[in-house]
C-alpha cells in the first residue's frame, strides 16, 4: 500500500507517543493490539474544517483499555509526540496534526518540480501482473456510446497501475462469436448485398441487424434460421466463414479508427473467436472434476449458490454459449499469465449474475481439484461493474434501433469546441487540434466525473463548460498555468524563500499536491478514477482561489509582481499545480492543452 508521507510520520510518531504515556499497559498488551503505527495510519481522518488540523486521530476507542477519559488521554499523548515536520494537539478527544507550513511547502514543492510527472510514482506493484479487460465490443455494429465507458474506465485503470508500478497489461475481448453472428448472416443472406459492405459498411450493417430484431416480431422462423446459420459457422462451411470473416475485418478496422481518435491502447486482443479451441479442453477439465450434468438434453453446471441459476456450458444442439467462452478464458489467462495478481472485467453492472455465475464455477472447480489455496485465481478476478450511460433519460439499444455512435457525438463535441474558442479565443493556433482535445476530453471526462457504480446522464449543455466540474474547465485551468509560466519568462526554481508560501490558500494547494499520490493509490484499490477527476478538481479551485485572491485594497494579487522572491516562490507552486493536473488528466485519458 503506498502510504501518504507525512500521515505515515504523524501515525508512527503518535504510537512511539502512546508507548511512552502508558508504558505499563504497553508492556501488557503489546503492539499489535492498539500501539502499532499501521493501526494509527488506518484510523487517521482528515477534520472537517482545516483550520483544525491536517489530519486527526480519535482515541475515543482507548477509553476501556487505558481507563482514562478521552481529554485525557489526548492530552497525555499530544505531550509526548515528537514530530520533525509538526506537531500534535489534543482538541477534545482527537490528536490533531498540524504540519509546519514551511517545511510542508518546501518537501512538497521541491519533490514535484524534481519528479515532474513521475510524482506519484509507486514500486508497491514490482513483479506483480494486472490484467484489465475493457471496452470488448461486437462486432458488425458501429461503436456506440454504450462501449464508452467500458473503454475509458478500463483505459484509465492501465495508465494507473503502470504509474503505480504494476505489469498492467489492457485486453480487448471483442464479441465476434455466438449466435448473434447466425442473425447477421442470415439478415445480409436475405436484405443485403456486394455493397452493403462497402462505404459506411458498419452503420449498413447496424441497418440489417435493427431490420431483423423487426422482422422475427413477426416471422417467428428468423430465429431458427439463424441458429442454422450459427451452426455453419462452428461448422467451418466455407460461405458462412467468408461473411463472417468479412463483417470482422471491417470492424476491427473502424474500431482501431476510434481507438486512434480516443488514444486508447491495448496490449492484448483477445477475441470470442480465438477461444474457440480452449473451450473443450475446460469443459473436460469440469466433467473430470464432476461438475456437469446434463439437464434437458443440454450441459450444465449446478451451482452451490442456490440464488444462482445453472452455468449453460452446451446446448442441446452442441452450440456453446457466452459462459463457456468466458469460462475458458478464465482458465487460458490463468496459463498465459500464471498467478495474475489481478484479472479485472470492466463491464456493465447488467452482467453482475453472469460474472457471479462464472466465479463461482471455478471456485467449485478449484475446490473439486484440492488446488491450495494461495494458487486459486477465484479471489483475484474482479467484476468492475458500472453504470448505464442515458440520453436525455434513456438508455442505449442496439437492437431498438436507438443507439447513439460515439464518433457521431465526439463530433458534435468537437464542434462546440470549436465554436468556443472562436468566441473566446479567435486567434488561438492550431485551433482545429485543441478543439478536439476540448471535445474529446469533455466526451471522455463526463464518464469518469462520477463514481463509475452510477449513471451518466449524457447533457450536452454540462459537458462542455469552461466552468465548473468538466473537464474543458481543467484543461483552460493546465493552458491558464501555462500562459503564467510564459508570461514568467524564466526557469522555473525549487530554490525560493517557502515561507512566502505559508499562507491559508497556498496551504491549501500544498495539502492537495502532497495528496496525490495517495488519491492515485485509492483509485487503483478501489478501481474508481472518479477519485482522481474529483480530486482534480478540488486542486483547480483551491488554486484559482490563491489566483483570484483580492489584496487589501480590493485589487487582484497578482501572481507575477515586481516582488522578485514572492514572484518566484509562487511561480513554483504555479508549475507544481500544473505538472500535476497534467499527469492527472493523462492518468484518465485527457491531452492538456497549453493554450486555449
Amino acid at each position: 500500500m503506498t502510504k501518504d508521507k507525512y500521515k505515515n510520520e504523524f501515525a508512527t510518531a503518535t504510537a512511539q507517543a502512546f508507548r511512552e504515556a502508558y508504558p505499563d499497559i504497553f508492556a501488557e498488551v503489546g503492539e499489535a493490539e492498539v500501539f502499532a503505527g499501521d493501526v494509527i495510519y488506518e484510523g487517521l481522518a482528515k477534520p472537517k474544517d482545516p483550520s483544525m488540523g491536517r489530519f486527526a486521530f480519535p482515541v475515543f476507542r482507548y477509553v476501556r483499555l487505558l481507563k482514562e477519559k478521552p481529554p485525557e488521554i489526548a492530552a497525555k499523548v499530544a505531550a509526548a509526540t515528537a514530530w520533525a515536520n509538526g506537531t500534535s494537539e489534543a482538541v477534545a478527544g482527537f490528536l490533531n496534526a498540524r504540519i509546519d507550513p514551511v517545511k510542508q511547502s518546501e518537501g512538497v514543492v521541491s519533490e514535484v518540480l524534481t519528479k515532474g510527472s513521475h510524482y506519484g510514482d509507486s514500486d508497491e506493484g514490482r513483479g506483480l501482473t494486472n490484467l484489465v479487460e475493457y471496452s470488448s465490443p461486437n462486432i458488425a455494429k458501429p461503436f456506440g456510446m454504450g462501449h464508452l465507458r467500458s473503454t475509458i474506465i478500463g483505459n484509465s485503470l492501465r495508465k494507473i497501475y503502470r504509474k503505480l508500478g504494476y505489469d498492467a497489461v489492457g485486453i480487448n475481448y471483442p464479441g465476434d462469436w455466438g449466435t448473434q453472428f447466425g442473425k447477421m448472416i442470415v439478415a445480409y443472406r436475405k436484405w443485403g448485398d456486394n455493397t452493403t459492405l462497402t462505404g459506411n459498411a458498419v452503420k449498413n450493417l447496424l441497418t440489417l441487424y435493427v431490420r431483423y430484431h423487426v422482422e422475427a416480431e413477426k416471422d417467428t422462423t428468423l430465429d431458427d434460421q439463424s441458429r442454422e446459420a450459427f451452426q455453419q459457422l462452428e461448422a467451418g462451411e466455407a460461405e458462412a466463414v467468408k461473411l463472417w470473416e468479412a463483417f470482422k475485418d471491417i470492424s476491427n478496422a473502424e474500431m482501431q479508427r476510434v481507438y486512434d481518435l480516443l488514444g486508447v491502447k491495448f496490449d492484448w486482443v483477445c477475441s470470442e473467436s480465438d477461444l474457440n479451441d480452449k473451450m473443450e479442453p475446460a469443459i473436460e477439465r469440469m466433467k473430470r472434476a464432476g461438475l456437469t450434468s446434463i439437464s434437458q438434453g443440454a450441459l450444465v453446471v449446478h451451482l452451490e449458490d442456490e440464488q444462482l441459476p445453472p452455468v449453460l456450458l452446451k446446448k442441446g444442439d452442441g452450440a456453446t454459449l457466452y459462459a463457456t467462452r468466458d469460462l475458458a478464458g478464465l482458465i487460458y489467462r490463468w496459463g498465459k499469465y500464471p498467478e495474475f495478481n489481478k484479472s479485472l472485467y470492466v463491464v456493465n453492472t447488467a452482467q453482475s449474475d453472469h460474472f457471479k455465475q462464472c466465479l463461482e464455477v471455478i471456485a467449485m472447480l478449484e475446490e473439486a481439484e484440492r488446488i491450495p489455496a494461495d494458487k486459486r485465481m477465484t479471489s483475484r478476478v474482479k467484476h468492475v461493474d458500472f453504470g448505464w450511460v442515458r440520453f436525455a433519460g434513456k438508455t442505449m439499444s442496439t437492437r431498438g434501433g436507438n443507439t447513439v455512435l460515439l464518433e457521431d457525438v465526439i463530433s458534435e463535441a468537437t464542434d462546440l469546441a470549436r465554436t468556443k474558442i472562436a468566441e473566446k479565443n479567435p486567434d488561438l493556433a492550431d485551433a482545429e487540434a485543441t478543439s478536439h482535445m476540448i471535445g474529446i476530453g469533455a466526451v471522455i471526462f463526463s464518464q469518469l466525473s462520477v463514481r463509475r457504480t452510477r449513471d451518466v446522464d449524457f447533457r450536452w449543455e454540462e459537458i462542455l463548460t469552461f466552468e465548473g466540474e468538466t473537464g474543458p474547465y481543467l484543461q483552460y485551468t493546465h493552458a491558464r498555468l501555462c500562459s503564467l509560466q510564459r508570461r514568467y519568462g524564466q526557469d522555473v526554481s525549487p530554490d525560493v524563500d517557502f515561507k512566502l508560501l505559508s499562507g491559508d490558500e497556498e496551504q491549501r494547494v500544498i495539502e492537495l499536491l502532497a495528496d496525490f499520490p495517495r488519491v492515485i493509490a485509492d483509485s487503483g484499490e478501489q478501481y474508481e478514477p472518479y477519485f482522481i477527476t474529483a480530486h482534480l478538481l478540488r486542486l483547480a479551485g483551491a488554486f484559482n482561489k490563491v489566483y483570484q485572491r483580492k489584496d487589501a485594497d480590493g485589487n487582484i494579487d497578482k501572481i507575477i509582481s515586481d516582488n522578485a522572491p514572492l514572484t518566484a516562490a509562487r511561480m513554483a507552486l504555479v508549475k507544481s499545480v500544473q505538472m500535476i493536473i497534467n499527469e492527472g488528466l493523462h492518468l484518465l485519458g485527457l491531452k492538456a492543452p497549453k493554450e486555449m
